[in-house]
């Protein structure tokens, strides 16, 4: 495994666990441009009360960096704790990622696989490389935590729950 990979992955980790604290799903990002961190977001506001389905780490890590007034430009790397859903994959490579690197594979709703060769020509030139299972175990475990507390409601008897709950820790 790329130490490199794994080393960004572990600050990813980071945003997760503290968004676990926060008692929100466990998905951290971070973005990399020329070796160096540009952006940090963790999953917001997947409780009941506040719901948005649009406080996806990626986007609030992409938020933060056009908010910043850091000097970056692409190619950008996303590490995310969690593969990217279809609303976050596309907004990521629309806005200069290259590269995405994630831990643990959405069974349910990942776009990482989405066929871009059949999209419209925009999607069509992008060319992303993917890397899955980064620091798989420790996502894994940090999702099992959540769907294992019953206080947390967000995706709850889900496939995505049921899915996480049965792979080997």
């Amino acid at each position: 495994m790329n130490a490199q990979h794994q080393s960004y992955m572990q600050q990813a980790l980071q945003q997760a666990t503290l968004a676990l604290a926060e008692r929100e799903f466990p998905v951290g990002c971070v973005l990399v441009a020329d070796g160096e961190i540009v952006a940090r977001g963790r999953r917001r506001n997947s409780r009941a009360q506040s719901l948005a389905e649009l406080d996806h780490a990626e986007i609030v890590a992409l938020r933060s960096l056009a908010a910043s007034s850091q000097k970056w430009r692409p190619p950008l790397i996303a590490y995310a704790t969690m593969e990217p859903c279809l609303m976050c994959f596309s907004t990521l490579l629309l806005n200069g990622v290259t590269t995405v690197v994630y831990a643990f594979e959405d069974a349910m709703g990942g776009g990482t696989g989405l066929p871009l060769h059949q999209l419209p020509p925009l999607y069509q030139q992008l060319m992303p490389t993917v890397i899955g299972g980064i620091c798989r175990s420790e996502s894994l475990a940090l999702f099992r935590r959540f769907f294992a507390n019953p206080a947390n409601e967000y995706w709850q008897d889900s496939l995505l729950a049921n899915y996480t709950m049965e792979q080997k820790p």
